[in-house]
């Protein structure tokens, strides 16, 4: 018989399941053990990665999402092991982690399952490893907060068992789904995870049913995995919100009667109005009510600098009400357009944002402002002080929402990142041709090598890697497994320096992943994953580019009708590109696996379709290179170079 039976249900996150497998293999290396892989109908092709990567794996293809547990359980009744592990496809395991779990069952036949130490990707401790079973008090302190102002109290903080040391092993009551081992035997005494479950709660009511039928749970330190969490499930949203109370609502019918469970489930609606009401202030903010905000800070900075003008500056001055009241919403109105066009209500906040908006509309209201006649002029200090007062209030708002969490903050994608590879030489240069390839902006700084291998080439070895990251601008490593083990990859981040992003590569695998924040969704590099034309800034500038080369024809015609052979074919190209039915530069092939754009007039070659004689394979190419490195400059160059096509 099996010694273990490791079971990972996927769906969409094929990149960190790839790392996941590779570790898992490393750790049932001397083990007697299968690995079974259930997809619940995933659409980012899963299934034409994995299986030729993972051939000793057995995967089960689903036709639809059956939900976590039911997936769970398709596996459990072919498993052959005497132990299963529920393991989630977004973790790294070390190398001896699976025997130490075996070997704790061994020396604790009382236990009923085991779980972990889990860290995220930056190294910093899951509190979710460890829980008690949720009751109404415990509900209580962590929706009012005492939970987080009180962290290691044993009153407060019983939720995630703050006042248990982390690196020590304990009896606990919850174990996290991530990682749950389990004696077959157990299973089946007490069944396995329960289907009325979808997803969220299905580990605490297998937990709590494991502890009835009288065994023992733990929490076990010994061994430390890497759970990015966020990745299988996207935290954060509406949707998340209302299936994880509602599966903590399942639990307390299901396990607890009388008055305990109508307080329980009182707390656990009041749960779901306050996160609801977070989220949705959040969306509001996002969609609507940022912009409306803005707008109300730029009119009020406006008039806050006049007044202040009047009264101490230039009190000689009489300032025309009509003049003001025109000129200053039409001001706000300008500062709103040039800041959208920058990005600066882009899904996520970057400070970066904000500067480049903020200069943006400074240049275009000042300029503006210096082609008015002199009659409507009223004082270019009030406008310059106005929008420094509202950049200085802008930016304070976004500080607050961000400590609220109504914002979320993201990197500056396309500043240059100096990024230190963890590598040999032969990993080193697959992952930085697998950075290049993809279109990512890092800046490879260079190699750090292990520390019994002197390289020229290398910049130093591992135990310099907290001098490396102070002598230079370090934002991100990426930790290669050629000469580290998973498991000093794991021992290493945890004693890395806040503020330094963590990336992962498995000798083999074909990406690169990695996540900064436990609650929000990672991100992985792999070969062709990363299309700029797909960002919303530069959708937005293709079609503002569009509209504009669209008014530029119409108000030069005269010259078209003189440069272009096919006068009427030119005329409407200009017509259908105006009435968005075209762009002016499309592809040169069918992209099924590029990010849709609409069909082009001329294409990325810079000729038409319809005299693209270039090989099918170069045309690919073209197109690829086209969506990876888009700027609306480059559409500008091959307009421009491409004139001669646009009547075709």
């Amino acid at each position: 018989m099996l010694h273990l039976s490791v079971i990972i249900v996927n769906y969409n996150v094929k990149y960190f399941l790839e790392q996941c497998l590779y570790s898992v293999l490393k750790a049932v290396k001397h083990i007697n053990a299968e690995i079974i892989v259930v997809d619940n109908n995933s659409t980012d092709n899963s299934k034409d990665l994995l299986p030729s990567k993972f051939p000793s794996v057995n995967f089960i293809w689903n036709s639809v999402n059956v939900g976590f547990a039911k997936a769970n359980n398709q596996a459990v009744a072919i498993a052959k092991g005497d132990h299963i592990l529920f393991l989630n496809p977004d973790t790294i395991v070390p190398e001896d982690c699976f025997e130490s779990c075996l070997q704790f069952f061994q020396q604790h036949p009382e236990a009923g399952a085991l779980g972990i130490r889990m860290i995220d990707g930056t190294g910093k401790f899951l509190k979710e490893s460890k829980r008690a079973f949720p009751s109404p008090l415990t509900s209580l302190y962590k929706l009012s907060g005492l939970t987080r102002l009180f962290p290691h109290s044993k009153t407060f903080a019983r939720y995630h068992l703050g006042h248990l040391p982390e690196h020590e092993d304990h009896e606990v009551d919850v174990l996290a789904g991530a990682f749950m081992m389990i004696p077959a035997a157990v299973l089946q005494q007490t069944g396995s995870f329960d289907e009325t479950f979808f997803m969220y709660g299905e580990d605490v009511d297998l937990s709590y049913r494991i502890q009835k039928a009288g065994y023992r749970n733990f929490y076990f330190a010994q061994s430390t995995i890497i759970h990015f969490k966020g990745e299988s499930t996207k935290k954060g949203s509406l949707n998340y919100v209302r299936i994880f109370y509602s599966a903590m609502s399942l639990f307390v019918k299901k396990h607890y009667s009388g008055s305990r469970a109508g307080v329980f489930n009182l707390l656990i609606q009041t749960g779901i109005f306050l996160r609801a009401l977070l989220s949705v202030i959040g969306k509001f903010l996002k969609m609507i009510g940022l912009p409306l905000i803005d707008a109300a800070v730029i009119f009020t900075s406006f008039l806050c600098v006049k007044g202040f003008w009047s009264m101490y500056v230039k009190k000689e001055v009489n300032y025309s009400p009509n003049v003001l009241v025109i000129a200053f919403p039409v001001f706000t109105v300008i500062f709103l357009i040039a800041s959208y066009y920058s990005g600066l209500y882009d899904k996520g906040y970057k400070q970066a944002q904000l500067n480049r908006s903020t200069i943006m509309a400074g240049l275009v209201l000042l300029s503006g402002y210096a082609l008015l006649p002199d009659s409507m002029r009223f004082s270019r200090g009030i406008l310059l002080f106005g929008i420094v007062l509202a950049f200085v209030i802008m930016s304070m708002l976004r500080w607050l929402f961000l400590q609220w969490n109504l914002l979320s903050r993201v990197e500056d994608e396309n500043s240059y990142r100096q990024t230190i590879v963890v590598a040999g030489e032969k990993d080193f240069a697959g992952v930085t041709a697998l950075i290049q390839r993809a279109g990512m902006p890092e800046k490879v700084l260079g190699r750090v090598n292990d520390s019994n291998t002197s390289s020229s080439k290398a910049l130093g070895s591992i135990q310099q890697l907290p001098h490396l990251i102070k002598k230079y601008p370090v934002k991100e490593i990426v930790f290669c497994e050629d000469i580290l083990s998973f498991k000093e990859i794991i021992a290493i981040v945890q004693q890395l320096p806040a503020g330094v992003n963590n990336k992962f590569h498995a000798s083999g695998s074909s990406s690169i992943v990695g996540s900064n924040d436990k609650d929000i969704s990672g991100e992985y590099v792999s070969i062709n994953d990363h299309y700029t034309i797909n960002d919303p800034i530069n959708k937005r500038n293709k079609n503002l580019l569009d509209v504009v080369l669209c008014i530029v024809f119409l108000l030069t015609f005269p010259l078209h009708l003189i440069l272009q052979k096919n006068r009427l074919q030119f005329f409407k190209n200009l017509a259908l590109v105006l009435s968005r039915q075209r762009t002016w530069v499309g592809y040169s092939a069918p992209a099924a696996k590029l990010p849709p754009i609409k069909k082009g007039i001329i294409t990325s070659t810079t000729l038409p379709q319809s005299v693209n004689d270039l090989p099918l394979e170069s045309l690919y190419l073209s197109d690829e290179w086209y969506a990876t490195f888009y700027s609306a400059s480059r559409d500008l160059k091959k307009v421009i170079r491409g004139y001669r096509y646009l009547c075709y």
